[in-house]
């Protein structure tokens, strides 16, 4: 979160230091896959093409995983469906998902990007960070920090800087928010949860997927040696301890009943919990929280990665036009106000997932109705919509069904797409009527929105769009007759972009 919050920053043209405890990218087995807002987003800043290698990458090891099974002659190997998500280890299937339905409508090229590992984010965001500039200190642990009015005094483990802003990007265990003192509230943990990659002997016993057992949960795939566990009898003693080949055989063993299954070597693991919570406010002062620092739950689902990179967009060029001083009165407020709600959303997903995947016996009633449920093409699309995120919104004034939602990608009449326009991280007025009155409106904002005019012959009916930088539609227009006026759209550049730089003149 932290670099690609910084990212951001940096489109700006805002000075920023990263300051990272490890010394060298985490390796360790997390995060494999993104959703469709945080593909939009590394497709709105140039790096697809990036994302979609990674993914190449990543499928590589999902088939060697299938022909490893069937070379070690485990039988019912084959090519699951076309992958739609999952919920509470419920696959659904894309054959059955319903396409037509208006949230899948002008997803474009990002739709096919989502197997991207947590690592493979990091690298390609560490390499961006440091084409736009960002200093990041590696091996530096944050000790304290003194906030005031202007600015905070931060301290480190090699020395103190002085900054404007301090946001914590550093996790569920966060110190930002400790020595802060944001309030966290929500849920104590029930489970214990190891994710790992290993080398095994006797993994042949073991089912492929997910599997649900007398005594818990787990999962063998789709990478080879890629196991997780889930054990309901109450979280680990100890959160920090390294996580042991021992540790892993004895919980893959109880949640099997694989007796003789063995983890012969740890390659990477990651231990984990159910604990809920969320800050109320994202915000204190000249501190700010992001990602997992400001929300932390269980890791079903996959949200918590997207939710973060979410939480790094909306803040990001907000946050920049603060630093800057166009900012509007009360903008760096709605961070919390947009981002809080989808925070408290995740939280209650990961709840039910958890409350599905108990090993008795409602539990498994309830997880039998939900997967007889799935094999519908109306639940499906409803569990692929929420997962993907292709539904979400933000609460904004104005009465167009594109207000509040992620900007279409529209394909225009020169062969670009919309997303192609906001590389540089600026906002953007597009105009798709021709319409000189529309594209006088965004006089003497040439330093914070690009205007162009353009067609889009695949949407006729629109007419004109104001997307902010992190890719909200913040108005819209239709053709004569449809909503979206003029003063509508001077109230959203007020509202989003501040004053124009001719009348603070």
């Amino acid at each position: 979160m932290g670099l690609m919050l910084a990212c951001e920053l940096a489109l700006a043209d805002v000075s920023v230091v990263v300051l990272e405890r490890l010394t060298e990218v985490d390796t360790k087995i997390k995060a494999g896959a993104i959703n469709f807002p945080s593909a939009e987003a590394f497709q709105r800043r140039g790096m697809l093409p990036a994302l979609g290698a990674a993914q190449r990458d990543a499928f590589e090891r999902f088939g060697a995983f299938l022909r490893q099974r069937q070379a070690a002659g485990a039988t019912g190997v084959r090519q699951p469906p076309r992958f739609a998500g999952h919920f509470a280890g419920i696959m659904l299937r894309g054959d059955l998902l319903d396409e037509s339905d208006p949230d899948f409508e002008g997803l474009g090229p990002a739709s096919e990007v989502g197997l991207v590992p947590q690592e493979a984010l990091e690298r390609l965001l560490g390499a961006r960070a440091a084409e736009l500039g960002v200093e990041l200190r590696r091996g530096v642990t944050l000790t304290g920090f003194d906030a005031d009015e202007d600015g905070v005094r931060v301290h480190t483990s090699h020395g103190s800087l002085r900054t404007g802003w301090l946001a914590g990007c550093d996790g569920g265990r966060s110190t930002v928010r400790r020595l802060a003192g944001f309030p966290f509230p929500g849920t104590d943990p029930e489970i214990t949860g190891h994710q790992a990659l290993v080398e095994l002997t006797g993994a042949d016993a073991l089912g492929a997927g997910w599997n649900w057992t007398k005594t818990g949960t787990y999962a063998h795939g789709p990478m080879p040696g890629r196991i997780l566990t889930v054990e309901f009898d109450g979280p680990p003693a100890d959160r920090e301890a390294p996580v042991t080949a021992e540790e892993l055989q004895t919980a893959l063993r109880k949640v099997s009943g694989v007796a003789d299954v063995t983890v012969d070597k740890v390659l990477s693991a990651t231990r984990f919990t159910d604990h809920a919570r969320q800050v109320p406010d994202y915000r204190s002062g000249r501190v700010l929280l992001a990602g997992d620092a400001a929300h932390v739950h269980s890791p079903f689902g996959g949200q918590g990665l997207n939710l973060g990179l979410g939480d790094a967009m909306n803040l990001g060029w907000k946050l920049a036009a603060t630093v800057r001083g166009w900012a509007p009165e009360g903008l760096l407020d709605t961070y919390t106000a947009e981002r809080h709600p989808l925070g408290a959303w995740v939280l209650e997903w990961t709840r039910a997932q958890v409350a599905l995947m108990r090993p008795e016996s409602h539990a498994r009633a309830l997880r039998g109705v939900i997967a007889e449920l799935t094999g519908t093409t109306a639940a499906t699309t409803f569990f692929a919509k929420k997962i993907s995120g292709v539904g979400q919104r933000y609460d904004l004034p104005g009465d167009h069904p594109l207000t509040g939602r992620s900007a279409p990608d529209l394909e225009l009449a020169d062969g670009t797409r919309l997303a192609d326009h906001l590389h540089g991280g600026q906002g953007l007025l597009l105009d798709l009527a021709g319409d000189a009155g529309v594209r006088g409106r965004a006089a003497g904002y040439e330093d914070r929105i690009r205007v162009l005019p353009s067609r889009c012959p695949g949407r006729p009916e629109l007419a004109a769009l104001l997307v902010r930088p992190d890719g909200c539609t913040a108005w819209a227009a239709d053709s004569p007759g449809g909503p979206g006026t003029p003063d509508e759209l001077d109230a959203a550049l007020r509202r989003w972009f501040g004053s124009p730089a001719t009348a603070a003149v």
